[in-house]
């Protein structure tokens, strides 16, 4: 893998062998499972505080305001 750091993580046994059985199915690497997840996880993190940083200026309101309109118009 070019331009790859190698690198030690601990896997729950359960895990690991998951982790194998994939592999060996898909005919992949462990490593090209692993850094599929880890970059998927990183991706919706983007994709999360992109959301939060759009919504950032948007007003908001106590919980329990909301739970008392809620409550008021009988959804609740």
């Amino acid at each position: 893998m070019a331009g790859a750091t190698r690198t030690t993580v601990s896997l729950r046994a359960t895990v690991y062998r998951a982790l194998k059985r994939k592999a060996a199915s898909t005919d992949r690497s462990l490593s090209d499972l692993i850094n599929a997840a880890v970059q998927e996880s990183l991706r919706e993190d983007r994709i999360d505080l992109a959301a939060f940083e759009q919504r950032r200026k948007e007003s908001s309101r106590p919980l329990e305001k909301v739970l008392e309109d809620l409550k008021r118009g009988g959804r609740l």
